[in-house]
C-alpha cells in the first residue's frame, strides 16, 4: 500500500526581520572595518547559531562592559540598552556602535516623552527580558512593568488622568490586547502609542501562524528558548489546537511528533539555513509535500549607523548591509519552496 503523502506547510514571512538583518550586518561590517576582536554587549540577537557564527569570525559577547578593554569597539545588541549602559561605555572610552532595532528605539523615545510630560508609564512586557530592562532604564521612576491582566487590575498609580502605556515589541498580539483592554477599563484616559509598539515582523509571523495552524496537527517553531517572539509563536499555534514545539535545530525534531500535516515557521532571529535543515529532516521522516503560503511581503530595511557606514567607505568595505541579507534570505526561501 503506497505511503500517504502529507503536507508540510511552510509559513511566510518567517525568520529574520529587518532589525535582525541590520544588527547582524553591523557586527559583520564592524569586523571587516575594525578587525577582530569586536565586543558585543549581550547576544546580538537571541539565536545560538547566529552568535556562534559571529564568535567564529571574532566577535566577543559579554554582559559586562568591564570585560571590554578600554578604547575597544563595542556593539549594543538589537534589544537596546539603558542610558546607564551608554554612560558606562562612554566613561570607559569605548567606541560604541548601536545595533538597537529602530522599533525598540521608538519605544525608548515614547518612554522619555511620556516621562517628561509627567505621566505614569505602564510597560507591558516580560520584566526579565533584556529589551524591557533597557526600556525601563529610560525613566525608572516613572515606569511600572505589567506582565498579566491581574497585574494591570492591581495597579495603584498616583494620577489616573496622567497614565500612558508602551509595550515590548515581541509580545503576543492577543495577550497584549487583553492587557490593553484591562488598562483602558481601569484608566479610561490612558494615553496610547500613536502606532502599535509590537513590531511588524512579530505581528506578521503570528498572523501567518493563525492561518496555518488550523490546517496542521503539529506546528514546529524554529527559534531559541530565550527568544520572546519565537515563544509567542508556539503559544499562538497551541491556542489554535495544534501540538506546538519550540526547536533550535533539525536534531530537536522527534519523529513521534509528526502524526499528520505539519506546520513550520521560525522566530525573527532564526537563519534560513536552519529552517532548510528542519524541512529536510521532516521530509526524511515521512512522505511530505512542501507547501509554502505567504501572508504578506516584507520589504522593510533599516539604515546602518552613520559612523559605521562612513568608516566602511573609508576602508573600502563594500558590503551592502540589509540588502545583501534580504536578498540571500529571499533566495533561500525560494529554494526551500521548490523542495
Amino acid at each position: 500500500m503506497p505511503e500517504v503523502v502529507r503536507t508540510l506547510h511552510l509559513a511566510a514571512p518567517r525568520g529574520f526581520c529587518a532589525g535582525v538583518d541590520r544588527a547582524i550586518d553591523i557586527v559583520d561590517m564592524a569586523l571587516q572595518v575594525y578587525g577582530a576582536p569586536i565586543y558585543v554587549r549581550h547576544e546580538i540577537v537571541h539565536n545560538r547559531h547566529v552568535v556562534e557564527d559571529l564568535r567564529r569570525k571574532g566577535a566577543v559577547f559579554t554582559d559586562d562592559l568591564n570585560d571590554v578593554p578600554e578604547g575597544a569597539v563595542v556593539i549594543f545588541s538589537a534589544h537596546g540598552v539603558s542610558p546607564a549602559v551608554r554612560a558606562e561605555a562612554k566613561g570607559r572610552k569605548l567606541r560604541a556602535l548601536d545595533a538597537t532595532c529602530p522599533l525598540v528605539t521608538k519605544v525608548h523615545l515614547e518612554a522619555l516623552r511620556y516621562a517628561k510630560q509627567g505621566y505614569s508609564i505602564v510597560l507591558i512586557g516580560h520584566r526579565q527580558h533584556v529589551e524591557v530592562i533597557g526600556t525601563m532604564g529610560e525613566a525608572p521612576q516613572a515606569i511600572v512593568v505589567c506582565e498579566t491582566v491581574a497585574e494591570v487590575e492591581a495597579l495603584q498609580l498616583p494620577d489616573p488622568s496622567k497614565v500612558a502605556y508602551i509595550t515590548q515589541t515581541t509580545l503576543s498580539l492577543d495577550d497584549c490586547r487583553a492587557m490593553v483592554e484591562a488598562l483602558r477599563k481601569r484608566y479610561p484616559l490612558v494615553k496610547e502609542p500613536a502606532k502599535d509598539d509590537i513590531c511588524y515582523a512579530t505581528q506578521n509571523r503570528q498572523n501567518a501562524v493563525k492561518v496555518m495552524a488550523p490546517n496542521c496537527q503539529t506546528v514546529l517553531v524554529v527559534g531559541a528558548p530565550a527568544s520572546s517572539n519565537a515563544n509567542r509563536l508556539v503559544e499562538v499555534a497551541a491556542a489554535l489546537g495544534a501540538k506546538a514545539y519550540l526547536i533550535e535545530s533539525a536534531e530537536d525534531i522527534v519523529p513521534e511528533w509528526l502524526t499528520g500535516d505539519v506546520g513550520l515557521t521560525a522566530g525573527a532571529s532564526t537563519p534560513e539555513d536552519i529552517v532548510q535543515a528542519c524541512v529536510d529532516r521532516v521530509c526524511a521522516l515521512g512522505a511530505y509535500q512542501v507547501k509554502e503560503f505567504r501572508l504578506v511581503e516584507e520589504r522593510v530595511m533599516f539604515p546602518l549607523p552613520g559612523e559605521l557606514a562612513a568608516a566602511a567607505r573609508e576602508h573600502g568595505v563594500t558590503l551592502s548591509a540589509g540588502n545583501t541579507m534580504a536578498a540571500d534570505r529571499a533566495d533561500q526561501q525560494m529554494r526551500i519552496t521548490k523542495h
